[in-house]
């Protein structure tokens, strides 16, 4: 399978909705704030893989929040975004540069190929909080979920 088909294929596994396993939509709302926070670009244009400290240097967050970007970074890593590759033996702290795997490219803001708009698109609390309605609906008489939460037709 040639790199973009093999690309695409990743792609719509993360961005296409409930995973098998279960688990809730987490993994794609945290790529949907890694993209808002431009952490593709940042670490593109770095050109290297950054370790985390280097990561939250360049991102224009509020320092009292830096400490939960290893968190958000822990779910891409586990999500398939990115790895993590050891510097050192430390095993008290080891220090870990992020290293971005090619699917990243598909985040790109420059990228013509790029999934952000999709992704932005499909989490967007517009689209999203008619889901949280689907039971009222079908229990009334609302003609959608969409005009039970925001008290208007799509």
């Amino acid at each position: 399978m040639d790199d973009l088909a093999s690309k695409e294929q990743t792609r719509w596994t993360y961005l296409r909705g409930p995973r098998r396993d279960g688990s809730a939509r987490s993994h794609e709302f945290a790529i949907s704030h890694e993209v808002e926070l431009g952490i593709p670009d940042i670490i593109h244009s770095h050109g290297q893989p950054m370790t985390l400290s280097e990561l939250i240097s360049a991102l224009q967050i509020h320092p009292s929040k830096s400490h939960h970007v290893y968190r958000l970074m822990r779910i891409l890593v586990h999500s398939g975004f990115f790895s993590l590759q050891k510097l050192d033996d430390n095993r008290q702290s080891p220090r870990r540069r992020l290293l971005a795997y090619p699917i990243l490219s598909l985040l790109l803001k420059d990228n013509p190929q790029s999934a952000r708009p999709y992704l932005l698109a499909v989490l967007d609390p517009i689209l999203t909080k008619p889901w949280h309605f689907m039971s009222s609906w079908f229990q009334n008489d609302d003609p959608t979920p969409f005009s039970i939460a925001h008290g208007k037709t799509f």
